[in-house]
């Protein structure tokens, strides 16, 4: 990542009210998201996020092996977070880390209050997700690709679920700022950090996680710039399943046409 002044990233992150990358305190970092990337799961998407690219993957709903693992009345959700040896500068172990177990979970319990599992009863739901370059927010981007990915899978949701990070950052002078969408650097040296998950149609949260120290003002400052970056995030969302059917019906189109054409032939 390329700063815009010189500094130590230990004394401040934004200055002259511009946040170290170029942003606003309300901006997000670019974001694409693309739903249908892989072949052989159920549902798949990619988001691009900053400088992270994350990909999902969901299988299923499928049977549950060992059997005697199935629930009888729902629904088995499983999520695997993982990031890739070379996601990081420094190339990390192939085999999961203490991180990771923690962040499949808490991706779990993010996405498990939006999706029906009682309509899926003595099955498997399999959530992959890896990360192929983070910078910052992986936990948040992760449960945006793979809410798209369990809808592009079919699977019956209640809503997406959408998520992103605010904290408190330092300025040249002192002074802490709420910020929006928290970068790498942000989120290491800033003085606060708040992921945020939820339904937003029904602004219910299904994650809230804090570290560091905020007053209950600058607590609810920094909610209400959540909820703005969500419905932004919760947008662009929708646009990528939208985008993904009408390709298909352009294609299904297309195939109509071309039978037309080869009957007419004849």
């Amino acid at each position: 990542m390329s700063y815009l002044f010189p500094q130590d990233p230990v004394k401040y992150l934004i200055k002259d009210g511009i946040r170290i990358d170029g942003r606003k305190f309300d901006e997000l970092r670019p974001i694409k998201l693309t739903v249908g990337v892989l072949e052989k799961p159920n549902g798949s998407a990619l988001i691009e996020f900053g400088k992270n690219k994350i990909i999902a993957g969901v299988y299923g709903p499928r049977e549950v092996h060992p059997r005697h693992l199935a629930k009888q009345d729902t629904a088995v959700l499983r999520t695997t977070y993982m990031m890739s040896t070379f996601a990081v500068d420094e190339r990390k172990s192939p085999a999961p880390s203490r991180r990771e177990k923690e962040l499949s979970m808490i991706i779990r319990q993010s996405l498990e209050p939006a999706i029906f599992l009682r309509y899926y009863p003595k099955t498997l739901i399999d959530v992959h997700i890896q990360v192929l370059c983070a910078d910052g927010g992986t936990r948040c981007a992760s449960i945006i690709a793979a809410a798209l990915a369990l809808a592009d899978a079919g699977i019956f949701m209640s809503d997406l679920v959408t998520a992103v990070a605010v904290g408190k950052v330092q300025d040249e002078n002192g002074q802490g700022h709420i910020v929006l969408d928290l970068s790498d650097i942000e989120d290491k040296e800033g003085w606060g950090d708040l992921p945020i998950a939820m339904m937003p149609r029904t602004r219910d949260i299904t994650l809230l996680q804090f570290d560091g120290e905020l007053s209950k003002e600058e607590m609810n400052q920094a909610i209400e710039l959540a909820y703005k970056g969500i419905d932004k995030i919760y947008q662009l969302q929708n646009e990528a399943l939208k985008a993904k059917y009408q390709m298909k019906d352009e294609e299904s189109e297309d195939y109509i046409d071309d039978d037309i054409e080869m009957e007419g032939e004849e």
